[in-house]
């Protein structure tokens, strides 16, 4: 587990892991949903030893408050990203993002094109013409997504998920999310599935930012990906033309979780290549 100290940002108490706060560029690791911020706890290690490495459970998430009243919407989210990294002194921020992750942090980056160094993405990015998955098609739904909520259970998510992706999640994954999963949790799940449900009007189109020309970029993508497939994984190309892209055969929406190694040795040698300390 990674070590964490609390701060509160923007009036919301949250848990950050902080490796090197010396430091004013970081490798900047942001979860998505169900997160929490121990999705990293493999990778974030590696990272540590050739750059200050950043970690946080964002709001509705792991060890982070769960308030009623936050603005759990990309642009809520954005903010809070950037009123954190604002807090911890990180002028130039090399953002590694999975799931929600991804809009949460291309917003922040739209908003502050100066400030982003690298981009990796993990089963997300520019998600044109996509459309929801399943479960979130629930969770949009007045009702219904309160009554899944409701009966969510950790035999049944491991259940689904072992059905669904293409190798079998460790209950430890599964246990992990649950620890956190507190009608608090449950609640910023469904604000922000309902607040996004319109993704063109929740995150505008990826169009005239010149910064992503010339943006380093790594792409990793599970080919197995039950969610969010993995033709979008090219498909970043046109936003990000020096884009690498890396699929990996037999690998679900959480690769790092299927084979960390698969994972790792593209991450450590583009981000090796770009931080700088």
């Amino acid at each position: 587990m990674l070590s964490v100290t609390n701060h509160e940002i923007a009036g919301v108490r949250c848990a950050i892991h902080d490796s090197d706060p010396a430091r004013r560029e970081a490798v900047v690791f942001v979860h998505g949903n169900p997160g929490p911020m121990d999705d990293w706890e493999e990778l974030a290690p590696v990272v540590a030893k050739f750059a200050r490495v950043v970690a946080m459970d964002m709001p509705g998430y792991g060890r982070a408050d769960h308030p009623r009243d936050f603005d759990y919407t990309i642009s809520g989210y954005a903010k809070y990203l950037g009123a954190l990294l604002d807090r911890l002194a990180v002028d130039r921020a090399h953002l590694v993002l999975h799931d929600f992750g991804g809009a949460w942090g291309l917003r922040w980056a739209i908003d502050h094109p100066s400030r982003i160094a690298s981009l990796t993405l993990i089963n997300t990015g520019i998600m044109e013409g996509y459309r929801w998955h399943s479960f979130a098609r629930i969770w949009q739904t007045p009702i219904l997504g309160e009554l899944a909520q409701l009966t969510t259970t950790a035999w049944g998510t491991h259940r689904a998920l072992n059905r669904m992706s293409p190798k079998p999640m460790p209950r430890s994954f599964v246990d992990r999310i649950m620890k956190y999963a507190d009608w608090g949790h449950k609640r910023a799940v469904l604000k922000l599935y309902r607040a996004s449900k319109n993704l063109p009007q929740a995150f505008p189109e990826f169009t005239g930012h010149t910064f992503a020309e010339t943006l380093p970029t790594c792409v990793l993508w599970g080919a197995g990906d039950p969610f969010v497939s993995v033709d979008f994984a090219e498909k970043q190309k046109k936003f990000f033309p020096l884009a690498e892209v890396h699929v990996l055969q037999g690998l679900g929406h959480w690769p790092f979780i299927d084979d960390l190694q698969a994972v790792q040795r593209p991450l450590e040698a583009f981000l090796r290549r770009q931080a700088k300390g």
